[in-house]
């Protein structure tokens, strides 16, 4: 049995409440917003954490700056995370039920490490090629690792697909220090 966290919990809980609502597409957008919202300004992310302010207030902040904004789904949800303590782990969260997303639409996400920043276009190619080999529907998050030298480097699914300079020269290596 999966090992079930507060994260996948309520990232279920609100997964299985979009979907009967037909509005998991529109609540991950406005959970992205609110990450978004996080991201730009942390003192609000902090502010609603503080255990010393009541979750009245907090709510009253939430509603100032989302009402209008969001769905009521998801501005009652993130009352909920309020009241039950919880709003701390909304990214948590929010990355739980975004991977259920991903798995309703047969999506597997992987990294892609390169020397240098791939366009949109390489990295739709290598989607494109890595998911024909695994049969999926691949996206991929392309990162620098200038390590490699040239070349790219995938990790999907607990795989490793190496088209790297570096892992040439290694192989090179060793194949020179047996013989």
């Amino acid at each position: 049995m999966e090992n079930l966290t507060v994260d996948t919990v309520y990232g279920l809980g609100l997964f299985e409440a979009g979907s009967e609502l037909n509005m998991l597409d529109a609540i991950q957008e406005e959970l992205q917003a609110v990450r978004d919202a996080f991201k730009e300004y942390p003192e609000l992310a902090e502010l609603l954490k503080r255990p010393t302010l009541r979750g009245e207030d907090k709510k009253d902040v939430l509603k100032k700056i989302f009402e209008g904004k969001l769905s009521a789904p998801t501005l009652n949800f993130l009352f909920v995370l309020v009241d039950k303590r919880r709003i701390g782990q909304f990214t948590g969260i929010v990355r739980a039920f975004e991977k259920l997303m991903d798995e309703r639409n047969g999506i597997t996400k992987g990294m892609l490490y390169s020397a240098v920043t791939l366009s949109d276009a390489q990295i739709a190619k290598l989607e494109d090629e890595t998911g024909r080999l695994l049969q999926k529907n691949v996206k991929l998050t392309n990162e620098l690792d200038v390590d490699l030298i040239g070349g790219v480097r995938i990790y999907i699914d607990g795989k490793i697909f190496d088209a790297s300079i570096r892992s040439r020269i290694d192989q090179m290596k060793q194949t020179l220090l047996r013989q």
